[in-house]
């Protein structure tokens, strides 16, 4: 959707100078471009972009639940999956909504709703980051979660650092500089949607029941404890394992 709104505007257009554009303006913004004819695109692109990444959400914490992937082993883990929902959600209704009122006709609303997007998925960046730290703090064998902590907070941060320039040279009407942040910012975001197949890519050797997380740490305390048991140990063991095996008891 990016790509073709911006190649429409280049090359279809000759970046052409919106009659609703600053007579400054040399560059156009995401929005000024999807106010154009291109407008069913950019509410098609927006709905498609942000439903089915909510869904990935929503898809991560059902796997999870389900040991498809590495499971919560705490409530904290869990209500931070559920609050990233929520301000996903937030993020979803904000680019939708700003999509159909456009900042041609809408400017007010589109400036609102242009916020709730942006701060909306990085809070939930936020909390999903947190819940990440939180998993790695138990399942420091999985690699790729450490893998998926930290894409998610460069994220936070660089949005974050980029958000703040954007608004800033916004308000200040240097116009041009922030319409090239928020492309920079679009694009990235863009990435960080991308980075939820690391998430999920673990749930596609998980599909037989006997290869869930579930299942697997239940084969591992078995094969520990007849281990243990054989070197004279097992009570002591037994209680050791048995303390770390409520973490991992999420059904």
């Amino acid at each position: 959707m990016l790509l073709g709104l911006l190649l429409y505007w280049v090359v279809d257009t000759n970046s052409e100078h919106y009659s609703y554009m600053d007579s400054d303006d040399n560059i156009a913004f995401i929005s000024d471009i999807g106010a154009s004819k291109l407008k069913p695109l950019f509410i098609a692109g927006s709905a498609v972009t942000t439903v089915f990444l909510n869904l990935s959400f929503a898809a991560e914490r059902l796997l999870r639940h389900n040991g498809r992937l590495v499971p919560n082993t705490t409530v904290k883990e869990k209500v931070l999956s559920i609050i990233s929902i929520i301000f996903a959600i937030v993020g979803m209704c904000g680019l939708i909504l700003l999509s159909i009122f456009d900042t041609h006709h809408h400017h007010k609303l589109h400036d609102i709703f242009l916020f709730l997007f942006i701060a909306g998925y990085i809070i939930s960046a936020i909390f999903i980051c947190w819940e990440y730290q939180q998993l790695g703090l138990y399942n420091r064998q999985h690699r790729i979660l450490r893998i998926s902590f930290w894409v998610k907070l460069t994220f936070v941060i660089v949005e974050f650092i980029l958000a703040i320039i954007f608004v800033s040279t916004n308000w200040s009407d240097n116009q041009n500089v922030a319409a090239v942040f928020e492309w920079i910012i679009a694009f990235i975001f863009t990435f960080y949607i991308l980075s939820f197949v690391i998430d999920l890519l673990p749930a596609v050797h998980t599909k037989a029941p006997a290869s869930r997380f579930s299942k697997a740490l239940e084969h591992e305390m078995e094969l520990a404890e007849s281990q243990d048991g054989n070197s004279g140990h097992t009570g002591s063991y037994r209680n050791d394992y048995g303390r770390n095996n409520n973490r991992y008891n999420f059904q």
